[in-house]
């Protein structure tokens, strides 16, 4: 598959500048709190740091690697019985490696290399550090807007070839399969057929998918994670599907709109709130399910909620649900200078252009078959 960042930005690949870029905000960071260096122990901060690596074997449990930034350089601390396979296949060329015996905390060193350097642990940094990867680059771009097209076809293709008698656990098991095919991790797969429109969270069950079903992923790829819903219906639409599927766009919209470069998360969440009311839903139906917010190497990094703000820049992914009876859209979202970016897009999906903030922007329909 080739995406568009190797036809119209090769410059952006090389994962050295790449690197470069990110060993400078981190020591930006670090020059304003007057620390000498931090011990990055997260997923979403290592993956970040470290170009998109894999740093875990269990998907339930802590990473196995950690890593220090110091002003005089980087070292990625990993146990031995790992380290071979790590630099063959996961971490940059650019890493030291420092190993551990297996059974040693790999976190308890780098933390304890920080302190010694005079710096902290990754939690008293948290807020810096997750500014400082909000902004994506180039090379992240690119592989955001890979992922998102490799996972949009996907579901194009698995709802298209499902039916009303199929079980939520059978179209959950063909999406969680694509999802490893593409190379990347399912951390989200829910399915909800028409039995069960009223959850938010469907976990799947033995439930067949009757006369309509929701589809929601979360894939993660070289770090970044794409979220996206999608909805199939068997059978024609009545008009108060169809009126809620068409005013739950207008939530999202108001949401897009306040999700600008300069804005704030508190300002985009409140907008996005107040615009149930007035799109004919009850206006405290927000509280009813998790809105959304930033997108990148967490589920949401961070998810709006009230009393929840950090400044927005350009070149950040969002990823806003809003949900009301029966109805909920979804997809990871590009907001820069020059506008909105779809990332999780498939062309041959049916589509409603919905105008945000002065963009004609094409939004997901449901699938009728």
């Amino acid at each position: 598959m080739t995406s568009d960042l190797q036809t119209a930005r090769p410059e952006a690949l090389n994962p050295r500048d790449e690197h470069l870029e990110k060993r400078r905000r981190v020591m930006a960071l670090l020059d304003a709190e007057n620390l000498g260096a931090v011990a990055l122990t997260s997923q979403p901060a290592l993956a970040w740091y470290l170009g998109g690596a894999r740093t875990h074997v269990n998907l339930a449990a802590p990473p196995i690697v950690a890593a220090v930034v110091s002003r005089g350089g980087d070292r990625v601390h990993v146990t031995s019985n790992e380290a071979h396979r790590l630099g063959a296949e996961e971490l940059p060329a650019w890493a030291e490696l420092v190993e551990h015996p297996w059974h040693a905390s790999v976190v308890a060193a780098a933390e304890a290399e920080a302190l010694s350097a005079g710096g902290a642990s990754e939690v008293s940094l948290e807020a810096g550090l997750r500014a400082a990867r909000q902004q994506l680059t180039p090379a992240e771009v690119g592989r955001y807007r890979e992922l998102g097209a490799d996972v949009a076809r996907l579901l194009t293709r698995t709802l298209a070839a499902a039916s009303p008698d199929l079980s939520e656990f059978e179209l959950a098991a063909r999406v969680t399969a694509g999802i490893v095919e593409l190379g990347a991790e399912p951390t989200v797969v829910l399915v909800g057929g028409a039995s069960r429109v009223s959850d938010r969270h469907p976990l799947p069950t033995t439930a067949p998918l009757g006369d309509r079903a929701m589809v929601v992923v979360c894939a993660r790829r070289h770090g970044l994670i794409l979220n996206a819903t999608r909805w199939v219906r068997f059978g024609a639409r009545g008009p108060e599907e169809r009126d809620a599927d068409r005013r739950i766009l207008g939530v999202e919209a108001a949401y897009l709109a306040a999700s600008r470069p300069g804005a704030t998360l508190a300002g985009a969440f409140a907008a996005g709130t107040a615009a149930y009311a007035l799109n004919g839903f009850r206006a405290d139906e927000w509280t009813r399910h998790h809105q959304g917010g930033v997108a990148g190497y967490a589920g949401r990094d961070p998810r709006a909620a009230p009393g929840v703000d950090v400044a927005l820049g350009s070149n950040v992914a969002f990823a806003w649900n809003p949900t009301g009876p029966g109805c909920k859209v979804e997809d990871t979202i590009l907001s820069t200078n020059a506008g909105f970016e779809v990332l999780s897009a498939d062309p041959t999906w049916p589509a409603v252009t919905v105008h945000v903030a002065g963009q004609a922007l094409a939004r997901p329909d449901v699938l009728e078959l």
